[in-house]
């Protein structure tokens, strides 16, 4: 059909999207027993090398820890600068006088935001697999604070088709990594057994983030008639993003994962001594 409904399409899509999920999950499989002995290896690491917890932690009890509020907040923060520019983008290109411009025979916003999904998709396993590497905050703030500077210079360069086309794919490899960086911090720090739970609780971060992105962009839009303040918001949250990662997550987790390998040797000790009497 040449044609056809909204219905039709997300109908159609959707029965693809889910029969592609259904497929996937037939090739998942439970960790064998050698996955879990090297797991246990790098969880009982020294005090000093520890990155992932020693300890399972409830998602009750974390609820009651200030690390995960300040991932909360975190990725609230993060949520809001990338729906903000998903939601307005093509409200802002136009008003750039961008909306009828042609870049490499196609229009800008179309070219945009077909570019925007290759490095918002890219981003993921890319960033996930750097911060194995070299620590999971190290990585956030080096990938926060490239959304920022990609924004500084897209809104710099708002009159140039090509860079704005080239600066909007940096936004999003910029934004769209806080899906693989937050799920493998949380596990990192409150362990594997409740994780799907845990970020359960930390993707209604996302939940905010939508609620306040659009509407508030839009607001702020409204009552100054220009997207500059917009912009300026986005990078100020993105720098204060990325400070935080460096200057307080980092910290915070690695006084919280020696506690764990602490309290993870303490019990262990009480077991063997109880074992043997």
């Amino acid at each position: 059909m040449r044609e056809s409904s909204y219905q039709t399409a997300l109908t159609l899509f959707g029965s693809i999207f889910g029969l592609v999920g259904l497929v996937a999950a037939q090739g998942l499989r439970q960790p064998g027993a050698a996955w879990r002995m090297a797991w246990n290896q790098r969880t009982r690491a020294t005090a000093t090398g520890t990155t992932a917890a020693s300890i399972d932690v409830a998602p009750l009890e974390m609820l009651g820890t200030r690390i995960f509020w300040l991932m909360f907040a975190m990725m609230t923060m993060m949520s809001t600068t990338g729906l903000m520019v998903t939601s307005q983008m093509g409200a802002f290109t136009r008003d750039f006088g961008m909306g009828s411009l042609l870049v490499f025979g196609m229009p800008v916003l179309p070219l945009a935001l077909s570019l925007d999904r290759l490095t918002n998709g890219a981003t993921r396993p890319f960033f996930g697999w750097v911060s194995d590497r070299i620590g999971r905050e190290n990585t956030m703030l080096v990938a926060f604070a490239l959304e920022g500077a990609a924004m500084t210079l897209w809104l710099l360069a708002r009159d140039n088709p090509v860079m704005f086309v080239l600066l909007s794919g940096l936004v999003f490899f910029g934004w769209g990594e806080i899906f693989s960086l937050f799920p493998s911090t949380l596990t990192d720090t409150f362990g594997t057994r409740h994780a799907t739970a845990n970020y359960g609780c930390l993707y209604m971060a996302q939940g905010i983030g939508s609620v306040l992105g659009g509407p508030v962009a839009a607001l702020l839009h409204q009552s100054t008639g220009s997207w500059i303040p917009v912009f300026a918001v986005i990078i100020t949250m993105d720098f204060t993003t990325a400070a935080l990662a460096i200057a307080a997550l980092k910290p915070m987790r690695r006084r919280w994962l020696k506690k764990s390998h602490r309290e993870r040797v303490t019990a262990t000790a009480e077991e063997t001594v109880f074992g043997m009497t």
